[in-house]
Protein backbone atom coordinates (compact mmCIF):
# COMPACT_ATOMS: atom_id res chain seq x y z
CA UNK A 1 0.00 0.00 0.00
CA UNK A 2 1.59 3.38 -1.01
CA UNK A 3 1.91 6.55 1.83
CA UNK A 4 -1.05 8.14 -0.35
CA UNK A 5 -3.26 5.16 0.17
CA UNK A 6 -2.60 4.88 3.80
CA UNK A 7 -3.08 8.68 4.30
CA UNK A 8 -6.75 8.19 2.53
CA UNK A 9 -7.40 5.69 4.36
CA UNK A 10 -6.81 6.98 7.65
CA UNK A 11 -8.28 9.78 6.45
CA UNK A 12 -11.96 7.88 5.63
CA UNK A 13 -11.37 5.84 8.91
CA UNK A 14 -11.14 9.63 11.19
CA UNK A 15 -14.02 10.95 9.06
CA UNK A 16 -16.12 7.90 9.99
CA UNK A 17 -15.72 7.81 13.63
CA UNK A 18 -16.03 11.50 14.08
CA UNK A 19 -18.94 11.14 11.89
CA UNK A 20 -20.52 8.83 14.39
CA UNK A 21 -19.72 10.96 17.20
CA UNK A 22 -22.25 13.04 15.91
CA UNK A 23 -24.78 10.28 14.92
CA UNK A 24 -26.90 10.10 18.03
CA UNK A 25 -27.26 6.42 18.82
CA UNK A 26 -30.59 5.33 19.25
CA UNK A 27 -31.57 2.11 21.44
CA UNK A 28 -34.21 -0.20 20.17
CA UNK A 29 -37.05 0.31 23.17
CA UNK A 30 -39.12 -2.88 23.00
CA UNK A 31 -41.51 -4.46 25.80
CA UNK A 32 -39.01 -5.19 28.32
CA UNK A 33 -36.63 -1.92 28.11
CA UNK A 34 -38.24 0.05 30.58
CA UNK A 35 -37.03 -2.50 33.47
CA UNK A 36 -33.56 -2.56 31.39
CA UNK A 37 -33.50 1.36 31.45
CA UNK A 38 -34.36 1.33 35.59
CA UNK A 39 -32.13 -1.90 36.49
CA UNK A 40 -28.94 -0.01 35.27
CA UNK A 41 -29.68 3.74 36.77
CA UNK A 42 -30.28 1.93 40.01
CA UNK A 43 -29.99 3.91 43.53
CA UNK A 44 -29.19 6.86 40.63
CA UNK A 45 -32.17 9.55 40.30
CA UNK A 46 -32.88 10.30 36.86
CA UNK A 47 -35.36 12.19 34.24
CA UNK A 48 -37.01 9.96 31.26
CA UNK A 49 -38.38 12.48 28.93
CA UNK A 50 -41.03 10.44 26.11
CA UNK A 51 -41.34 12.61 23.01
CA UNK A 52 -41.94 12.61 19.71
CA UNK A 53 -41.34 14.27 15.96
CA UNK A 54 -45.22 14.70 15.24
CA UNK A 55 -45.35 16.42 18.89
CA UNK A 56 -45.29 20.54 18.34
CA UNK A 57 -45.16 20.53 22.18
CA UNK A 58 -42.15 18.03 22.76
CA UNK A 59 -40.46 20.04 19.60
CA UNK A 60 -40.63 23.45 21.87
CA UNK A 61 -39.22 21.37 24.57
CA UNK A 62 -36.34 20.66 22.90
CA UNK A 63 -33.79 23.78 23.34
CA UNK A 64 -35.01 23.77 27.10
CA UNK A 65 -34.08 20.20 27.76
CA UNK A 66 -30.61 21.06 25.84
CA UNK A 67 -29.89 24.10 28.12
CA UNK A 68 -30.74 21.76 30.98
CA UNK A 69 -28.56 18.89 29.82
CA UNK A 70 -25.69 21.74 29.47
CA UNK A 71 -26.57 23.35 32.88
CA UNK A 72 -26.89 20.38 34.93
CA UNK A 73 -24.19 17.76 33.44
CA UNK A 74 -24.40 15.59 36.83
CA UNK A 75 -28.89 14.96 36.08
CA UNK A 76 -28.81 11.87 34.28
CA UNK A 77 -31.66 12.57 31.17
CA UNK A 78 -32.90 9.56 29.20
CA UNK A 79 -34.71 9.99 26.04
CA UNK A 80 -37.47 8.32 24.33
CA UNK A 81 -38.78 8.93 21.10
CA UNK A 82 -42.75 7.34 20.97
CA UNK A 83 -42.50 7.16 16.94
CA UNK A 84 -41.94 4.60 14.29
CA UNK A 85 -39.25 2.65 13.67
CA UNK A 86 -38.74 4.01 10.08
CA UNK A 87 -38.35 7.83 11.73
CA UNK A 88 -35.23 7.33 13.38
CA UNK A 89 -33.61 9.59 11.18
CA UNK A 90 -35.38 12.62 11.72
CA UNK A 91 -35.43 11.59 15.55
CA UNK A 92 -31.49 11.53 15.04
CA UNK A 93 -31.44 15.28 13.38
CA UNK A 94 -33.80 16.60 16.06
CA UNK A 95 -31.18 15.05 18.97
CA UNK A 96 -28.24 16.78 16.75
CA UNK A 97 -29.93 20.23 16.28
CA UNK A 98 -30.33 20.29 20.18
CA UNK A 99 -26.96 18.86 21.13
CA UNK A 100 -28.88 15.82 22.72
CA UNK A 101 -27.04 13.11 21.15
CA UNK A 102 -24.51 12.66 23.47
CA UNK A 103 -27.03 11.66 26.31
CA UNK A 104 -28.57 7.93 26.26
CA UNK A 105 -31.09 8.11 23.46
CA UNK A 106 -34.10 4.93 23.32
CA UNK A 107 -36.84 4.77 20.35
CA UNK A 108 -39.99 2.87 19.76
CA UNK A 109 -38.63 -0.47 18.27
CA UNK A 110 -42.25 -2.33 18.34
CA UNK A 111 -45.62 -1.53 16.33
CA UNK A 112 -47.37 -2.31 19.91
CA UNK A 113 -47.08 1.04 21.02
CA UNK A 114 -49.97 0.26 23.70
CA UNK A 115 -48.01 -2.55 25.11
CA UNK A 116 -44.66 -0.20 25.51
CA UNK A 117 -46.94 2.53 27.20
CA UNK A 118 -49.02 0.05 29.55
CA UNK A 119 -45.09 -1.47 30.61
CA UNK A 120 -43.77 2.36 31.42
CA UNK A 121 -46.75 2.86 33.38
CA UNK A 122 -50.05 1.82 33.71
CA UNK A 123 -52.20 5.27 33.99
CA UNK A 124 -50.35 6.94 31.20
CA UNK A 125 -51.77 6.95 27.81
CA UNK A 126 -49.86 8.40 25.62
CA UNK A 127 -50.36 12.07 25.77
CA UNK A 128 -46.73 13.74 24.92
CA UNK A 129 -44.64 15.34 25.88
CA UNK A 130 -44.62 12.95 28.66
CA UNK A 131 -41.60 12.82 31.56
CA UNK A 132 -40.72 10.83 34.24
CA UNK A 133 -38.92 12.10 37.14
CA UNK A 134 -37.12 9.41 39.62
CA UNK A 135 -35.44 9.42 42.88
CA UNK A 136 -32.55 7.21 43.77
CA UNK A 137 -35.01 5.07 45.20
CA UNK A 138 -37.27 5.54 42.05
CA UNK A 139 -40.44 6.78 43.28
CA UNK A 140 -41.35 8.53 40.39
CA UNK A 141 -43.62 11.22 39.63
CA UNK A 142 -44.74 11.38 35.83
CA UNK A 143 -46.16 14.79 34.39
CA UNK A 144 -47.59 15.22 30.95
CA UNK A 145 -47.39 18.24 28.89
CA UNK A 146 -44.83 20.92 28.27
CA UNK A 147 -42.50 21.82 31.75
CA UNK A 148 -41.49 25.28 32.56
CA UNK A 149 -37.87 26.08 33.39
CA UNK A 150 -38.63 26.56 36.83
CA UNK A 151 -41.13 23.53 37.12
CA UNK A 152 -37.79 21.44 36.05
CA UNK A 153 -36.24 22.86 38.96
CA UNK A 154 -38.96 21.93 41.24
CA UNK A 155 -38.88 18.88 40.47
CA UNK A 156 -35.02 18.67 40.07
CA UNK A 157 -34.65 19.91 43.86
CA UNK A 158 -37.58 16.62 44.74
CA UNK A 159 -35.43 14.01 42.93
CA UNK A 160 -31.33 14.95 43.95
CA UNK A 161 -31.93 15.55 47.65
Amino acid sequence: MSFKQTFLSIVFIFLNVFNGAAHAELSPFVFGSYQQILAANANRPFMLVIWSINCPSCLQDMELLSNIHKSKPELKIIMLAADEPSASEQVRQILKKYQLFDIENWAYADENTQKLQFEIDPKWYGELPRTYFFDKAHQRTGVSGVLSKEDYQQMFAKILK
